[in-house]
């Protein structure tokens, strides 16, 4: 189910005629984490906190491994895959639920450290929750109770969907009630002004650290002339990486050959991808990206940054650069093809009135969402961005930008990009300006509807 290698490894199967997972530890600290477990688990068991039953725990035969092993629980999938399927009053349920697990664990005086919607099990007959991963409980500090609680609560929330950020004040209200926490306006202002940080903190560790290492989802391979970094369910030669000029140079499969970049459709481990590459266009240009990260890189962060925030864009497959060194040269960027119009011939092609204000709806909730995480994407116009589904996709990621100083004038000029695509358009211009309204009026933020007039957008 899951692996860490050279440190851990999740299976599911049977044992004793029962069906179960197992734990297995490996690695110079296998029994630290192992003991590390079993010991938060039965901090979970003593506070009367639901947790699978430990049916086993135990040395492997093969020598320096350990092994725990705990009941499935029928019916039941993680939390985030439970969120993630749910519709918006039924996340609100869920959230309240988990509100009260995360609350009882403090009541007990526990806190988990590692604290994501998989590390809880719900059972979907009953909605009983079950907290997993006794590796990253440990009892609360005794003389910073109230921040790590806190921390721990704000750390919850940042794993909603931020458009659910609009529940924080009756959650932390609901939390405060079965504590006996005293509730205020202002510790709804430092929960959620926590939350923003955990959250953006967390993308950045992972889109800009994480995955350009060896990881549960990326694999690297590096030497003094490349670096390769490629998704794990991608499996291709690095070879094939060293070769993309090949395709780029397909005039059938050609997509753009400009001066800055080329791109290319083609067929790598049986998969349609779009290759990009980033050219050098002189040796003044040479000197001035070799010291910078490639802007293939930068396409390569910024596509895991919006999948973690369950924005649409093409799958990320790999990043390949060429390199003296640290000095960096010609970079390339591989990403899943998406069979589908840009929103220019979407709408050419579509006549039906009712899917074109839906998907406008989609449109201006794509914005939103990226002005409540403070993303700007920096080049708006109508080829990068795809409709899929009747929902929209974002492409060409190597301007964008995350937390910028000045990102609500960077989300404004993002606003007026995307309206100039419908310049010579009136009644697409005036249907994008009735979504951008709806959403942004509705959005519980003071700020919202100022964007859109500085936009000119109202």
């Amino acid at each position: 189910m899951r692996t860490v290698p050279h440190q851990r490894e999740v299976v599911r199967g049977f044992w004793n005629h029962q069906a179960v997972y197992a734990k297995k530890f490996t690695g110079p600290r296998a029994k630290i984490h192992f003991e590390r477990d079993i010991a938060g688990v039965q901090l979970l068991v003593k506070a009367d906190i639901a947790t699978p039953a430990r049916l086993f725990e135990g040395e492997t035969e093969s020598a320096g491994g350990f092994v725990a092993i705990f009941a499935a629980i029928d019916t039941s999938q993680n939390a985030e895959v439970v969120y993630a399927l749910l519709d918006k009053n039924a996340r609100l349920s869920l959230m309240q639920q988990l509100v009260k697990v995360v609350a009882q664990h403090h009541q007990s005086g526990l806190i988990q450290t590692d604290l994501y919607f998989k590390n809880f099990l719900v059972e979907t007959k009953t909605q009983a929750i079950y907290t997993l991963d006794g590796d990253g409980i440990r009892p609360l500090n005794t003389l910073f109770k109230t921040k790590q609680k806190l921390s721990n609560l704000a750390t919850l929330f940042s794993k909603m969907d931020v458009q659910d950020d609009v529940w924080i004040a009756d959650l932390t209200q609901r939390y405060c009630t079965q504590t006996n926490m005293q509730f205020s306006a202002e510790l709804v202002t430092t929960v959620w002004a926590q939350t923003q940080k955990i959250r953006a903190q967390v993308s950045r560790n992972y889109a800009d650290k994480k995955v350009f290492r060896n990881c549960t989802d990326v694999k690297v391979i590096q030497n003094f002339s490349r670096y390769a970094a490629t998704a794990c369910d991608f499996v291709v030669e690095e070879k094939t990486l060293t070769e993309l000029d090949a395709y780029l140079e397909n005039p059938t499969q050609n997509i753009k050959n400009g001066n800055t970049c080329t791109i290319a459709k083609a067929e790598i481990a049986h998969r349609a991808v779009v290759i990009k590459r980033y050219n050098i266009k002189g040796l003044s240009h040479k000197v001035s990206r070799a010291f910078r990260k490639s802007r293939a890189a930068t396409s390569w962060a910024n596509a895991f940054r919006l999948q973690m925030a369950n924005i649409a864009t093409p799958k990320p497959l790999a990043l390949f650069e060429e390199r003296f060194g640290v000095l960096r040269a010609r970079a390339y960027f591989v990403s899943e093809f998406v069979d589908a119009p840009d929103i220019a011939q979407f709408f050419a092609q579509t006549t039906d009135i009712e899917t074109k204000q839906q998907v406008a709806l989609e449109v201006a909730k794509l914005f939103y969402r990226l002005y409540l995480l403070k993303i700007s994407h920096g080049d708006c116009k109508a080829t990068n961005i795809k409709i899929k589904d009747g929902k929209p996709l974002l492409l060409d990621l190597d301007a964008m930008q995350a937390n910028a100083w000045n990102f609500e004038s960077k989300h404004v000029k993002d606003l007026q990009r995307f309206m100039r695509n419908w310049q010579h358009a009136a009644a697409l211009t005036t249907l994008f300006k009735d979504a951008f309204v709806q959403v942004y009026d509705e959005a519980d933020d003071a700020f919202s509807p100022s964007i859109l007039s500085r936009a000119g957008v109202i």
